[in-house]
């Protein structure tokens, strides 16, 4: 017999490895709503299976958990089993050997913590709390409701108009979401049981590219009521969109001399061209019943008081256009610039010269990634990406980070900013960064940079932009009373701002209220107010659209490759602003399309009616 022999996997070990790819895309394709006792007893039946044996915590206690998990499930719990449970998975996490043992009683640990309440709603009621209103996945996860599947059955089905028209009941904007959507909607797509996600915002940009001009809905008759909408980004206009179809008169009062908020003047042309935000905006306006009043500024508190008086109802969708500060030394020399205030410069069409300059970014998110990749447009000779921590931890969308390498950008990742150093005159040389390590896990589920003991490095630059973060401009709305908590105004989750009874028509959403977010939670939020300040004014408008959803086909769903979108070649577009982004063929968008499996007729929601035709 030999000695040593080379390791090859069997055949049945390559069947489980199989059955592990499986299980791993069924977990990421979980919908939300499920329960979490039944989801703590699946998981730990599995980790359950994976023990030696060797501890009595892991080879006794996770029998017992499973046991105590099971009777609750089966209504045969008590009230007292709910700290028995938290007390047994408290002691197995401390005195198991190894990580299946902990980890596995960690996991019903804080489904224990921190679903109580449906413990206790599983033992009294023998009942589950979670309740899954909107079973279609990418349906629940999009913030504005917009109804997925339909849409995608409409282009398949080659009715494109259509499928503007079904967006639209629920995002005003589908040309921009098109182009710059984060597409939460695809998280949990049950394509991924099969093989990957539907490219969703992949066949919403083919259905506008090909709708032609798709004009808005007929207005209800006229109501009477002033609505007052304060700002101009995806949020107000979204609610102005609504607002005017419910046959209120709406004025629009944006600062900037154009609107589209953050979507102009946060996000550059090469991601969404000017014209086709105008496309979106121009279908807004189109309704007829929309004001709008460009370069007025409203913060400040009697011009506010002003204008609660003079309209029925007034909603603020400011946003967060106001940078936020390194607050290292030397920040305040020249050439240490604003992210916000450059990429609003580039909106205006005033491009900065960084021709032959060296740049440096700091900063890892979507904004940081926008600045850099214009300074490459803008003829800048090197640009440098400075993160504090790794290029995985970045908050920006990873296309996004790999879009900014590809077209020349530098990733300094680890590299804390400490001080700018500046030449006799006041003009940046240099930022001095200190390398870190990665430490603990943190409360993001990020690795907490730490500091490295390795001394501080000069970086050398002509330009440094900085792209840490935003805040909302909110002094002149709290001097006239409006509650204002952490940098944000403090509103309901119904965005009615409370507790001034002097001003009982005030209403507040988006980023000024959550922080800056997203253009899809933006526009969300804008639908909830405008059907609140609908009830509010005394009327329940209803929001519809007369769209036929073409009926799903009964073809097999064979595993098919996911089509992904394909940009302009690196070294053609790094030289200019225009579009760089491909769309589908339609060839692409046909099969694309077609790998839908339609979970508003199938499963669950056949029983749920699967769509919302109507809010």
């Amino acid at each position: 017999m030999s000695r040593l022999e080379i390791m090859t996997p069997d055949k049945s070990q390559q069947v489980v490895e199989g059955l592990y790819r499986d299980l791993e895309r069924r977990i990421v394709a979980s919908p939300p709503g499920l329960c979490p006792i039944d989801m703590s007893a699946s998981f730990l039946k599995m980790c359950r299976a994976q023990t030696c044996g060797k501890c009595v915590p892991c080879r006794v206690g996770l029998v017992q958990l499973e046991l105590m998990l099971e009777a609750i499930l089966d209504n045969h719990g008590d009230m007292a089993m709910i700290g028995e449970l938290e007390h047994t998975a408290q002691v197995i996490a401390e005195s198991s050997d190894c990580a299946i043992g902990y980890e596995a009683a960690s996991m019903v640990l804080k489904s224990v913590r921190g679903c109580r309440e449906d413990f206790i709603e599983h033992i009294r009621n023998h009942r589950c709390s979670s309740a899954l209103s909107q079973p279609v996945p990418c349906v629940s996860l999009c913030p504005a409701g917009v109804d997925v599947p339909g849409y995608t059955a409409l282009v398949h089905a080659g009715k494109y108009a259509d499928a503007v028209r079904l967006i639209r009941k629920d995002n005003p904007f589908p040309t921009s979401c098109a182009f710059i959507c984060e597409h939460p909607c695809e998280i949990r797509c049950r394509r991924n049981m099969i093989d990957g996600a539907i490219n969703i915002r992949a066949i919403k940009r083919y259905a506008v590219d090909h709708a032609g001009t798709v004009p808005p809905p007929s207005r209800s008759a006229s109501t009477g009521k002033k609505v007052a909408v304060v700002g101009g980004g995806p949020g107000g206009l979204t609610a102005a969109y609504y607002l005017s179809l419910m046959g209120h008169h709406v004025t629009v009062m944006e600062k900037q001399s154009h609107l589209g908020g953050m979507l102009r003047y946060g996000i550059p042309s090469y991601r969404l061209p000017r014209e086709r935000l105008q496309d979106d905006i121009d279908a807004i306006i189109a309704t007829g019943g929309i004001q709008v009043r460009t370069s007025a500024d409203i913060n400040d508190s009697d011009d506010f008081i002003r204008l609660t008086s003079e309209y029925d109802a007034v909603y603020l969708a400011i946003g967060a256009h106001s940078d936020r500060k390194l607050g290292l030394p030397g920040e305040d020399s020249i050439g240490v610039v604003s992210a916000v205030e450059m990429l609003r410069h580039i909106g205006n069409g005033d491009m900065p010269d960084f021709t032959g300059k060296r740049v440096i970014v700091v900063g890892g998110g979507n904004v940081a990634m926008d600045a850099a990749r214009s300074s490459v447009r803008l003829g800048a000779s090197t640009v440098s990406i400075v993160y504090r921590r790794r290029q995985v931890d970045m908050t920006a969308l990873p296309e996004e980070v790999e879009g900014a390498i590809g077209e020349g950008c530098e990733v300094l990742s680890l590299y804390a900013p400490v001080r700018v150093e500046a030449s006799k005159e006041g003009i940046v040389t240099a930022l001095w960064v200190k390398p870190q390590i990665v430490g603990k896990i943190d409360s993001s589920g990020r690795p907490r940079p730490v500091d490295s003991q390795e001394p501080e490095k000069a970086v050398p630059c002509d330009i440094i932009i900085v792209a840490i973060g935003q805040n909302v401009e909110y002094r002149g709305f709290e001097d006239a009373g409006v509650p204002v908590s952490r940098g944000t105004i403090h509103a309901s989750s119904s965005s009615k701002v409370e507790n001034i009874p002097s001003i009982p028509n005030l209403f507040a959403g988006g980023d000024c209220v959550s922080g800056p977010a997203t253009v899809i939670k933006a526009i969300a939020a804008g639908k909830a107010a405008a059907a609140n300040i609908d009830n509010f004014l005394g009327f329940n408008h209803e929001i519809s659209v007369d769209v036929d959803i073409p009926l799903p086909t009964l073809d097999d769903r064979t595993p098919c490759g996911r089509v992904n979108l394909t940009e302009r070649e690196a070294h053609e577009r790094a030289h200019d602003f225009a579009q760089i982004e491909c769309g589908m063929t339609c060839q692409e968008a046909d099969q694309e399309s077609g790998r839908c499996l339609r979970c508003d007729h199938f499963g669950f929601g056949i029983f749920k009616g699967g769509r919302i035709a109507k809010w």
